[in-house]
């Protein structure tokens, strides 16, 4: 049977009975050979190590050396490119082990108001191709292109080839899509091939490829879970497929039946523009443990501030905060609490923020502080003045000025006298596994 192939360097593109090993038009390997090669349109988009390729794209010394986006003693690793990966660092993983693992690694605090510009410009990209772009992070989208064909003249998948050729020559970062025929398998498929990977999954070797995929595959089935599914002799994808779903459902709940539906290649879920922000949250990971309530405070403060800051630019409030809490024995408190009115101010964040710290600053020592907001929706007329309380007003007047003062001479221009004067002794470090983090949550 005659297969489809596409030279995602070039873009010439056939059909023939045996694929060829190399582009006859321009030589190159990089071909993606498939049968359904054209007839799907479900793509999952995700930059390659976004952040150390921001970082390496905009200074070329670092092309060749392993880096870390990450620091201090105590955060942890945003995300690191290919060649620190081969030395076992991983995203999420300590920085003190990063460091042991590959101690010759440049290290680099995250800087997040570049990497969202970026993201930005690649999103433009995206809604070029399709209405239909559901972003899950700030560096990867699930993209419907179903019916596009006419609009762009060419099938889903060199319309996507085409796109990645383009955000690698436009904005200076590379790409690895995922082609099948919904979300689930699309996600599966980015991951196959990275760096610069272009995956292929199609309907009729769903079962197949599925069977000897271990059962963490299945997106949501953590450590724990994948645990209590070995002890129960369920190792595979391939023993899901085979077992009973009523089993599965009397087994594991609302779980196993979702086990049963993605063990088959089967997700209903469409790509969704309305799928937008679930949490915006900013966080801190100290260097050293803090007990003190005016110190824990000045930390709050600044993550307020840097929230309040994500809230304004993406133009969206809040009507829910939560505060996150680690103790230096590893253990997650949350608090939070409904607001009267959705807020994007962070006087307003820190005060609830504040109230919701003192009951939990008892002594004990923390290593993280964070705080986030639910309940997004677009700011239209946030925080109307006229229904504050004077005092609050007030206050919202005097940051909108803060804000106008920092939009056009930067954002030190003016500083809190809280953070001005605060103690220089208490280093942190923004947490990266989140603060990837202020990025939205999403649901997958």
């Amino acid at each position: 049977m005659a297969a489809d192939w596409l030279c995602r360097d070039c873009l010439n593109h056939g059909k023939s009975d045996a694929a060829p090993s190399r582009c006859p038009a321009c030589g190159s390997p990089r071909l993606r050979s498939h049968d359904e090669l054209f007839s799907l349109s479900i793509a999952h988009v995700d930059c390659d190590a976004f952040y150390a390729s921001v970082e390496k794209r905009d200074d070329p010394s670092l092309r060749d050396k392993p880096l870390i986006i990450g620091g201090g003693v105590r955060g942890v690793v945003s995300t690191c490119c290919y060649i620190a990966r081969q030395s076992g660092v991983r995203s999420a993983m300590p920085m003190f082990k990063a460091r042991d693992l590959c101690p010759e690694a440049v290290i680099i605090k995250p800087n997040m108001a570049k990497y969202v510009e970026v993201s930005r410009q690649i999103r433009a990209l995206m809604d070029g191709l399709t209405p239909l772009v559901e972003p899950i992070s700030i560096d990867e989208a699930f993209l419907d292109l179903t019916g596009t064909e006419k609009v762009h003249k060419a099938p889903p998948a060199l319309t996507l080839a085409r796109f990645a050729r383009q955000v690698a020559q436009e904005i200076g970062v590379t790409i690895s899509v995922g082609l099948s025929h919904n979300k689930f398998l699309a996600k599966v498929a980015s991951d196959l091939d990275k760096p610069r990977g272009f995956a292929v999954i199609g309907a009729e070797e769903t079962l197949a490829f599925l069977a000897p995929r271990p059962i963490s595959l299945i997106f949501g089935v953590g450590k724990v879970f994948s645990e209590t599914l070995k002890k129960d002799g369920y190792l595979t994808i391939g023993q899901l497929q085979q077992e009973d779903p009523v089993r599965l459902m009397k087994l594991y709940g609302e779980s196993g039946a979702r086990l049963a539906r993605l063990a088959q290649g089967l997700d209903s879920r469409r790509v969704s523009i309305d799928g937008e922000m679930k949490t915006i949250s900013s966080e801190t990971t100290f260097n050293s443990d803090i007990a003190s309530l005016d110190a824990l405070s000045t930390q709050l403060l600044q993550c307020c501030e840097r929230l309040s800051e994500r809230l304004k630019a993406k133009n969206v409030v809040g009507d829910t905060v939560t505060l996150k809490l680690k103790t230096a024995g590893f253990k997650l408190r949350t608090r939070a609490r409904q607001l009267m009115m959705p807020t994007q101010l962070a006087n307003v964040l820190y005060e609830t923020g504040m109230s919701l710290l003192r009951r939990e600053a008892d002594g004990t020592p923390f290593r993280l502080i964070g705080i986030g907001v639910s309940g997004i929706e677009a700011a239209d007329g946030a925080d109307p003045v006229d229904l504050l309380e004077p005092l609050v007003a007030r206050k919202a007047a005097a940051e909108r000025a803060m804000d106008r003062v920092r939009t056009r001479f930067g954002r030190t221009a003016l500083v809190r006298g809280k953070l001005y004067t605060a103690r220089s002794d208490i280093p942190s470090t923004p947490a990266s596994e989140e603060e990837a983090e202020d990025l939205e949550g999403k649901t997958r």
